[in-house]
């Protein structure tokens, strides 16, 4: 017991005898009354700026190829019934870098228009953010479809655009969330079909042999599985994911 104390007494003295000597640092958080209408505006800047910050990777997700790819991978996972078979994180993981490429030439035209200017002090910060939004805009207007860009302008009842130029970037952006929508579920159909008669066929020959208490999808699962690696079926729906975006 003596083995014990000794060490954490002496341990004590010593910091008692050197905490004159070490400075240590000191956080302090409070809210006070403002001197004056230029702190009230920094202020406001911080939090708009904070909450830009958080739902920025759900903002640039959603205005990217990244929706389309992720249900339809969810699609092939799911037309298999493979349960969790690849795991979200794969599934995730490979929308993310598919992603990355086919964005890669409006990445690569943003940092040559905006981001190395901008860093430059060539420009100023509006004109990098017009540049950039001119730039998803444009990749945004080679996706979107007519119709929901028209369903929005009728629920906004503004006047017909004459151009691209007068459709807002708050129309485009849910139209092409829409559109990517519409087209990732037309996908995932023509990828459920084959399954679906794979199931079909095992369904009823099981049903014909009496087998009616056996669960048809662990029979037909090494089918679909067979069948799915045959065609190479990888490299069918990424190869269609990315003509899709051509």
């Amino acid at each position: 017991m003596k083995r014990v104390i000794l060490p954490t007494l002496l341990a004590l003295i010593f910091l008692a005898t050197t905490a004159g000597a070490v400075n240590l640092p000191t956080i302090s958080l409070g809210v006070k009354d403002a001197a004056g209408p230029q702190e009230v505006s920094t202020a406001l800047q911080v939090l708009f700026v904070l909450t830009i910050l958080s739902v920025a990777p759900a903002i640039l997700l959603m205005t990217t190829a990244f929706t389309r790819i992720v249900i339809v991978l969810g699609f092939v996972r799911q037309a298999m019934g493979t349960q969790n078979m690849p795991p979200n994180q794969i599934i995730i993981g490979l929308a993310l870098f598919l992603t990355f490429f086919i964005m890669s030439p409006v990445i690569n035209r943003v940092n040559t228009t905006a981001l190395q200017p901008y860093m430059a002090k060539k420009i100023s910060q509006q004109q990098a953010l017009d540049r950039t939004v001119e730039a998803m805009r444009e990749f945004m207007f080679s996706q979107v479809q007519e119709d929901e860009l028209q369903l929005l302008i009728e629920i906004t009842r503004r006047e017909q655009p004459r151009d691209r130029k007068d459709i807002s970037t708050m129309i485009l952006i849910p139209a092409f969330m829409l559109s990517e929508l519409k087209l990732a579920f037309q996908m995932g159909f023509m990828i459920y079909v084959p399954f679906l008669v794979i199931d079909m066929i095992v369904a009823s020959v099981l049903m014909s042999m009496g087998m009616m208490m056996l669960p048809p999808i662990i029979i037909s699962l090494p089918f679909k599985l067979l069948l799915f690696v045959l065609v190479d079926g990888w490299n069918l729906v990424v190869g269609s994911l990315m003509k899709s975006f051509g």
